[in-house]
């Protein structure tokens, strides 16, 4: 929360005495014994620490902060230091708490299962026909933890830092260390509810290796990863269901949070089916509804995957953080027609067997665009395996951002393939010499069949083309050390957060976090919320807050129906996407995210004077749902351009052309830039108002990432 400026000053004050306490107390060394060189140096620092104490003290005093009620002490003592002080909620008066779960991913399900397995009452909302089908079943690789069974030298702190400086170390310290330590609880746990992860022949958990890591960490279930983790947590969620801990409300879209007295009360929905509005009230509201890549149109995300949550909650008083942070994923299908929906990701995992190239020839490359050759054709001498090259400690297995932008680079360049040129390979030949093609079919045959049907290529016997695309979000709703929102009783996990993955996430670490706030985080931490809430009554849904909130969503939803222009939603989300593609996508410049604002304003007027919605409001329309959601996409991708724009710096996945060292990796200013960004709502056509997070980083020290050696 954003502190008074008084306490500000105070505190300024209080640090500024200190160290000049201490200057003299140096001065009076050296003048009470000999002048050593050594006491010089001493008074010497000293001096430094009172301007830049000064300096810090001032600078805090002209701007806002926020704090995220990081626990004191050790990092590795922090969050055992938490559970051991909190407040509690005991059996009989948990019966007496309602508690709202948005989502049901792997996130959303985890939590609502495990806050019904402790006694609340939870109304969980789902926006598809069943959890089964949240979109965390789309993923494929695989989830990190620090194990170590390979014995190769992992361990809790290897995978904190190796997620620190993924995230280029823009992350929050604290978060990351706890995620990292409940790691190794997630695959107990999904273990205990039969999720079929790969075994090695003498029956113990397989690992393999994904990008940022040289070890292997990443448990997996063939490409189904995903799909498996979810139904291990659909399966506890319908245990509490058949109890009648949990109530289960498919179809439902929410459209808004109601806050009663500064606190987080209830939320509006929207029944897909029937097109009815609906109240509903509970103590404490949680959202995880994942994270908001359809901004662009075209992204590896479902259709119904949004960010309209996030606004809501924006909109409500909860700070949008870091909204410039969204992931490039190299390894995708990439675009085969303008009249494409969406995009459809190949596994990381592919990249631990797989090799990158493109042709060293230009006219080898120019020759394939024209179908006058296949790659297949193309000897290995000629053949340049590029992140082997440039990162040969890392290789293939780099970050995702270090990835992304590499096969930008030599696409830029004209070694490009595919008839568009916007396409490198991915080639399992060397694996299938090396381990036979059993062994390549084991371990990544469902993903070889989804190639085989999209592309209509075999490839084990053709290279796999890849390009990057939209993927994940870093950036999301900010949340301190509790997982709650700027609002009280208002708690944000999964990918709708921004707490763990800082400037890019690794590979395997959504499934990580989304499983570590459900079932290890947020249990915690929201009875620390709860406990001084048991005498609050539950409130009727016919308080003004709840009407309001109604009125303006059925307001919202009338002059939508109302415009009845000429343009279907689509159309003009494809407008917006091809405006963030261009200019907020892989690469960012000053002049493209300032014509980015201007044309994203350009297409928000279109879209309010000139969209087309068929059919009613008071019925199954997908339409309406669309338009509803590409509202807030125009908020969002207006945030996100906004964010790049301030911030003048480049760290993983927000890459400035203006900011970047000789080899053309990303070059930060963690001088100025080492901070959450956290923008507040002003209104209505208003520009928000940024707030910062310091992020201080006491346990590792910062440097540029290095993964070449």
């Amino acid at each position: 929360m954003a502190k008074k400026k008084e306490d500000v000053v105070d505190t300024a004050k209080a640090v500024t005495n200190k160290v000049v306490k201490a200057v003299k107390e140096k001065v009076a060394q050296v003048t009470n014994d000999d002048v050593t060189k050594e006491a010089v140096e001493a008074v010497k620092d000293a001096t430094e620490k009172v301007a830049k104490a000064v300096k810090q003290a001032v600078e805090t005093m002209t701007e806002d902060y926020v704090t995220a009620k990081i626990p004191e002490g050790p990092l590795a003592d922090k969050w055992n230091n938490y559970k051991a002080h909190q407040k509690l909620v005991n059996p009989a008066n948990k019966r007496r708490l309602d508690v709202i779960v948005v989502g049901t991913g792997l996130a959303g399900a985890s939590a609502a299962a495990s806050l019904g397995e402790l006694g609340f009452n939870v109304l969980n909302f789902c926006i598809q026909d069943s959890p089964r089908r949240a979109h965390s079943i789309a993923a494929q690789g695989g989830i990190n933890a620090a194990k170590n069974y390979q014995n190769d030298g992992d361990s809790v702190y290897r995978l904190f830092y190796d997620t620190i400086k993924g995230g280029d170390y823009r992350a929050r310290e604290a978060n990351v260390y706890r995620l990292a330590e409940v790691s190794n609880s997630i695959i107990d746990q999904c273990v205990a509810q039969g999720v079929p992860f790969a075994r090695e022949y003498g029956g113990l958990l397989d690992n393999r290796s994904f990008g940022g890591a040289q070890v292997s960490r990443t448990f997996y279930a063939k490409g189904q990863t995903g799909q498996q983790l979810l139904l291990g947590a659909y399966s506890a969620l319908s245990r509490q269901i058949h109890k009648g801990t949990v109530k289960m409300y498919t179809r439902y879209e929410m459209l808004d949070v109601v806050v009663v007295d500064g606190r987080a009360r209830g939320i509006i929905t929207r029944n897909l089916v029937t097109g009815k509005i609906e109240r509903f009230f509970a103590h404490a509201v949680v959202v995880g509804t994942g994270g908001y890549g359809n901004t662009f149109f075209l992204s590896t995300n479902a259709m119904a995957s949004n960010g309209s949550a996030a606004v809501q909650m924006y909109k409500k008083g909860a700070y949008f953080a870091n909204p410039c942070f969204a992931q490039i994923h190299p390894t995708c299908i990439p675009v085969h027609g303008e009249f494409q929906s969406k995009l459809t990701l190949m596994s990381e995992s592919l990249r631990n067997d797989g090799r990158i190239w493109v042709p060293k020839k230009k006219e080898d490359a120019e020759a394939i665009r024209a179908g006058k050759k296949k790659p297949t054709e193309i000897p290995d001498e000629d053949r340049d395996f590029y992140l082997e090259r440039r990162y040969p400690a890392f290789g293939n297995l780099v970050p995702r951002d270090v990835a992304s932008r590499a096969a930008k680079e030599r696409c830029d360049a004209g070694f490009g393939v595919n008839n568009t040129g916007l396409a490198v390979y991915l080639d399992f030949k060397y694996a299938i010499e090396r381990l036979g093609r059993d062994v390549v079919e084991a371990r990544y045959g469902n993903l070889f069949q989804m190639y085989d049907k999209i592309v209509d290529e075999n490839p084990y016997e053709t290279p796999m083309m890849i390009f990057p695309a939209i993927h994940y979000t870093m950036g999301g709703i900010w949340v301190d050390y509790e997982l709650q929102t700027s609002v009280k009783g208002l708690f944000c996990i999964g990918e709708a957060n921004f707490s763990d993955h800082g400037a890019n996430r690794l590979g395997a670490s959504a499934l990580m976090q989304g499983l570590a706030d459900g079932y290890f985080v947020l249990p915690y931490t929201i009875q620390n919320y709860l406990a001084d809430q048991i005498q609050v009554p539950r409130m009727s849904t016919e308080l003004k807050e709840f009407v309001e909130a109604e009125k303006a969503i059925n307001d919202k939803i009338d002059k939508l129906m109302s415009i009845q222009g000429t343009r279907s939603v689509d159309s003009i989300h494809r407008e917006l996407g091809l405006v963030m593609w261009d200019f907020v996508g892989m690469a960012r410049t000053a002049e493209g995210l300032r014509t980015a604002l201007k044309r994203i304003l350009e297409v928000k007027k279109i879209f309010w004077t000139e969209v087309f919605i068929p059919g009613s409001r008071n019925d199954l329309n997908v339409e309406l749902e669309k338009a509803l959601r590409l509202a807030d996409f125009l908020e969002i991708g207006e945030l996100m351009a906004r964010d790049g724009l301030n911030r003048e710096e480049s760290c993983g996945g927000h890459f400035r052309e203006e900011y970047q060292t000789p080899e053309g990796e990303a070059l930060r200013q963690d001088d100025k830039f080492s901070y959450v960004s956290c923008w507040k709502y002003q209104g209505e056509g208003q520009e928000p108002k940024l707030l910062k997070e310091k992020l201080e980083y006491e346990f590792v020290a910062r440097q540029t990432r290095n993964y070449k050696a």
